[in-house]
């Protein structure tokens, strides 16, 4: 792991882009994190559009949760952002544009080629950045995953045992080899829905929570599209990594 920049906000949170070996990330550590009281991570997952793009969200999640005392951090996608391009993903997200654009049924075909790629490649680099997140000093343990690709996280958590806790946002195209994953979750989640996502199928995500074999789980459905996820939503998410990360 490289350190590329760092800058502290006038809230303590100190920001350090790095990368680690052609992959970006950023981590975000509280002012309270140290050698001699290192903090819990959670790596925070994010859609397919890019960091550049992604940063104003991504950096307000960060700082919500160092106000918690948790440091955090991610990774680019393979394909995403200025990495090298990834011509497949490239072209499963042309055919996706491309169904929503002229009314046709999104296939089985074209999510299992948007998403299983993707998972197959981008949970590797997650565990290689976890390697190097935990190897920090004032990085300590327990580690949660919020956000971002549910399948991704849906992987992340059936591979990864350092992972104990995941909030996962139901918005997202789920293949249906994912649905078998999804059995062998056990970990406690707490799972976002907007339930008039425009983007996502409301009773596939119904379908993904009750496959869940974790026996904590819970659904926290808000009514509104896909960015009208209200702030309460983020407090109870906050809520539940303290349950389970201090």
């Amino acid at each position: 792991m490289h350190f590329t920049s760092q800058q502290r906000f006038d809230d303590g949170v100190l920001e350090r882009e790095f990368t680690l070996g052609e992959i970006p990330g950023i981590l975000w550590t509280p002012a309270s994190a140290s050698v001699t009281a290192p903090v819990p991570l959670i790596l925070l997952g994010h859609p397919t559009l890019g960091l550049r793009k992604m940063y104003p969200r991504l950096v307000a999640r960060a700082r919500h949760s160092a106000a918690e005392g948790f440091a955090t951090a991610t990774i680019e996608h393979p394909g995403s952002g200025d990495r090298p391009r990834w011509p497949a993903a490239e072209q499963a997200r042309a055919d996706l544009r491309r169904a929503r654009e002229t009314g046709e049924p999104v296939s089985h075909e074209i999510v299992d080629a948007l998403i299983l790629p993707l998972v197959e490649r981008a949970v590797p680099e997650w565990q290689t950045a976890l390697d190097a997140l935990l190897s920090l000093p004032e990085i300590g343990g327990p580690v949660g995953y919020s956000g971002g690709v549910i399948s991704i996280g849906i992987r992340l958590a059936v591979v990864e045992p350092r992972i104990v806790a995941a909030g996962l946002f139901a918005g997202s195209f789920v293949p249906r080899a994912m649905f078998e994953e999804a059995r062998q979750v056990t970990i406690p989640l707490h799972v976002l829905l907007q339930w008039d996502d425009e983007g996502n199928d409301r009773q596939a995500a119904l379908d993904l929570f009750d496959a869940f074999g974790s026996k904590e789980k819970s659904l926290h459905a808000n009514m509104g599209g896909h960015t009208g996820v209200p702030q309460f939503a983020g407090d109870a998410a906050a809520q539940f990594f303290t349950r389970h990360l201090k």
